[in-house]
């Protein structure tokens, strides 16, 4: 379905390593430097030393080389598995403000800038970003960051015809298979898209439409199919370009909301026309 958000704040760089704050107004998943913080863990160094701060004396034979076949090993801490929690929380928060457009389509944004709005290194930023240029929602500039690419409502019509060639001849063989009774548990997911339409967050709403979207396919059983879907959903999500956005806001979300608990009601029904009449619907619909 189409794009949903929830706010968060970034700090823009178009030009350099100096940024701009955005107002912030998330709730889950928040583009701010007390949420992006994790707190300071102790270092490698001092894990199982004694009061004194000696070292136990099996590992001190370690590190001279000699053997403690008889001893297992005492666990330390492990900075890479920290490192990338912290880069998740990055990337979920900018994939939040891809969404909202406070990555400013166009704009090039800084590791080290961002960075220091999260409280954290340049690194996990730098990391995050790297994943979003895999994607295709920045690109690499040399020296200076990455910049937001600016996509343009062909490319959206592109997605959704793409998205269609995929979900709709699958919600079709579904509706023929499976039960109005798997089907009716799939309720609360439609009804929670129409409530996150109505905060008019479209982070919010962005989550719940895909959340309900992975609910629905994942009937077919096959999960490469399920991830594909997902991963162009989440690329239709992205803002276009100032030039090329269409209109719809707060009343777009609603009536993309309406369509999924009309189709939920059209598969438990067993319907095939008004299945088929409503994703066709919903895949050409720009909001």
């Amino acid at each position: 379905m189409k794009q949903g958000a929830q706010g968060s704040a970034v700090t823009g760089n178009p030009g350099g390593s100096q940024g701009r704050q955005v107002p912030s107004g998330a709730e889950d998943v928040e583009v701010r430097a007390d949420v992006a913080r994790v707190p300071a863990q102790g270092r490698g160094a001092d894990v199982g030393r004694d009061r004194g701060g000696a070292a136990p004396s099996a590992r001190g034979e370690q590190a001279r080389g000699e053997h403690t076949h008889s001893e297992t090993p005492i666990p330390r801490p492990r900075p890479l598995v920290q490192r990338a929690s912290v880069r998740g929380q990055i990337l979920d928060a900018l994939r939040t403000a891809l969404v909202t457009g406070e990555l400013t389509p166009g704009a090039v944004y800084s590791a080290p800038a961002l960075g220091e709005q999260f409280g954290v290194s340049a690194t996990p930023v730098r990391e995050a970003m790297q994943q979003l240029a895999l994607e295709g929602a920045v690109e690499v500039v040399p020296n200076r960051g990455f910049r937001v690419v600016e996509r343009g409502a062909r490319e959206l019509a592109e997605l959704a015809e793409v998205r269609a060639l995929i979900e709709v001849p699958v919600m079709l063989r579904l509706a023929r298979s499976v039960g109005a009774e798997r089907w009716a548990e799939l309720r609360p997911l439609a009804e929670a898209t129409v409530r996150a339409a109505s905060t008019g967050c479209r982070a919010t709403y962005a989550e719940s439409d895909r959340t309900f979207h992975r609910a629905v396919l994942s009937f077919c059983g096959n999960e490469q199919l399920v991830q594909l879907a997902d991963d162009l959903h989440r690329r239709a999500q992205w803002p276009l370009g100032s030039a090329a956005r269409p209109s719809g806001g707060h009343a777009g979300l609603l009536a993309d909301a309406a369509e999924h608990t009309a189709l939920l009601d059209a598969l438990i029904v067993g319907d095939l026309d008004v299945v088929r009449s409503l994703v066709g619907e919903h895949f050409a619909g720009v909001r």
